[in-house]
């Protein structure tokens, strides 16, 4: 067998002869290739952190609370007195949408996880009740950012309100604190509405 050396320019020399192994083309494209999917990998390992499950940590899980937001797609509640229920089941399941106006109309979008789309409206004394709520000082101090919070389970019922106080996420998860005025929010539109409380 003919020995093999290099020149040191990536082209190997066989007993005087310049022959190349890899062409140049390709050898430029394998360290690219190589770049492209270390970026890939970092960018991934940044943006989905380790989530907890029944109080373990898990990487390479989005959390639904995170997943419920960026779906969301930057939806404001839309003025005083409006707000929405964003629910996600796991982190799999589809996002269901509940939009509740300040007159009390409210529309559905898959909200009891069954594909269908509905609208009605609260009665008077309903409606009443969902605008002192939200009219509730409270509010602002349970927001996400004002709790700084943190899904506990990722295979529970995430139900995050988006109000114009903020974004205020709980979880139908055992032993989680719920936010006191949230949480009367979020019965008085399950109690009114084909939204559920629980997963």
């Amino acid at each position: 067998m003919s020995a093999v050396r290099s020149d040191g320019s990536g082209h190997y020399l066989r007993w005087g002869k310049l022959r190349r192994v890899v062409p140049p083309s390709l050898s430029r494209v394998v360290p690219l290739s190589a770049g492209l999917l270390l970026a890939v990998a970092l960018t991934a390992c940044s943006v989905v952190g380790p989530v907890r499950r029944n109080g373990s940590e898990r990487a390479g899980e989005p959390k639904p609370s995170e997943a419920v937001a960026t779906a969301a797609g930057g939806v404001a509640a839309g003025g005083a007195g409006r707000v929405s229920l964003l629910q996600k089941l796991g982190s799999d399941g589809p996002l269901r949408t509940l939009n509740v106006m300040a007159d009390g109309k409210w529309e559905c979008v898959d909200c009891a996880g069954d594909g269908v789309t509905s609208s009605g409206r609260l009665d008077p004394e309903q409606t009443d009740r969902l605008q002192k709520l939200l009219a509730d000082p409270r509010l602002a101090g349970e927001t996400d950012q004002a709790r700084q919070y943190r899904v506990s389970c990722i295979d529970a019922l995430t139900s995050s309100l988006l109000t114009t106080a903020g974004l205020v996420t709980s979880q139908d998860c055992p032993g989680e604190d719920r936010p006191p005025v949230a949480t009367e929010i979020l019965l008085l539109l399950t109690q009114t509405t084909p939204a559920e409380a629980t997963g």
